[in-house]
């Protein structure tokens, strides 16, 4: 088959080297434009399009996915089929429907639970042991459309959203293959989703990475993993911003909330909502590089008594 790939980040880089290695043919990559990145803020190529320049496929950037300009050039290439994966703008019905067998998405859940921009972050955030990949078939609404696979990956206590995506990444890779190859043969399987237990997973704001220590401890354990690598959990201390890299979940008593029980060796315990305690095991001061507990309390970063969030 003819096949117009649409994808973005580093997540959508293991699906389309599964199928520039596959028997049919990726006749163009459509990715979003470069972004600025790093110190200087350079332009740097998004990962698909540097994965595409390599083999020699072409590479679409629109800003705008409506233009007739943009539809036309997709038209060109004859598509039988468009896969999606991590593209990053919703598509519209004109441009869904040029395939020949329509598009299929690889996205990061069991569906119908975490429809929409943030299914790896909001399943970690909500302490899910588990979550998974399913293809499905684009409709209109968002992340609705008929199911071809899935499979489950349970999701490590500390596992962070960045990591359980380069997982979940390979996953997408070896669900996607079998799936185009059935629509190839005409013999893929559609099921339809239970709209009636759809969740839904909205997109991550840089607000969320406040952290509330009236909260309880897992809770906060599951922020600081779901919101890296972006925007990263944070707090102040004697009004400084400080990234919160790593964490455990302890025991603890009852105390105010934010306060430090313990500032000594690798021990740095923050004393939280519901009677429970986290142990912060990386930090990162602002402007900083991040360190272990040990070494920020030897710097004299913190001490017992001490209270994070103010």
């Amino acid at each position: 088959m003819v096949i117009v790939f649409f994808g973005t980040p580093e997540f959508a880089v293991p699906s389309l080297k599964a199928l520039i290695a596959s028997r049919h043919r990726v006749a163009a990559v459509v990715s979003q434009p470069d972004r600025p990145r790093g110190r200087g803020q350079h332009l740097q190529p998004t990962p698909t399009k540097a994965v595409a320049e390599a083999s020699g496929i072409p590479v679409l950037q629109p800003t705008k996915i409506r233009d007739e300009a943009f539809l036309d050039r997709i038209r060109t290439f004859a598509p039988d089929l468009g896969v999606v994966v991590a593209f990053g703008r919703i598509l519209p019905d004109p441009l869904i429907a040029i395939p020949r067998l329509g598009m299929i998405n690889v996205h990061a859940s069991i569906l119908p639970r975490y429809r929409g921009a943030a299914p790896i972050q909001r399943a970690v955030m909500a302490g899910d042991a588990e979550t998974g990949v399913t293809i499905m078939r684009i409709a209109t609404e968002l992340d609705a459309g008929a199911t071809f696979a899935m499979r489950g990956v349970p999701i490590p206590s500390d596992a962070t959203s960045g990591e359980m995506e380069s997982t979940l990444a390979a996953v997408g890779a070896e669900l996607l293959q079998p799936v185009v190859d059935a629509l190839d043969a005409g013999r893929a399987i559609e099921t339809p989703q239970d709209h009636a237990t759809a969740t839904f997973a909205p997109k991550i704001t840089k607000e969320e990475g406040a952290i509330d220590w009236r909260e309880p401890a897992a809770v906060i354990h599951n922020r600081v993993r779901g919101l890296q690598p972006w925007p990263l959990a944070s707090t102040t201390l004697a009004g400084r911003r400080i990234v919160v890299r790593r964490t455990g979940v302890r025991t603890g008593a009852a105390a105010d909330p934010g306060r430090v029980l313990s500032a000594r060796g690798d021990e740095l315990i923050v004393a939280c909502g519901s009677g429970t305690a986290l142990q912060i095991l990386e930090i990162q001061p602002e402007g900083k590089r991040t360190m272990t507990a040990r070494e920020f309390i030897a710097g004299r970063g913190v001490a017992e008594g001490d209270r994070f969030g103010e």
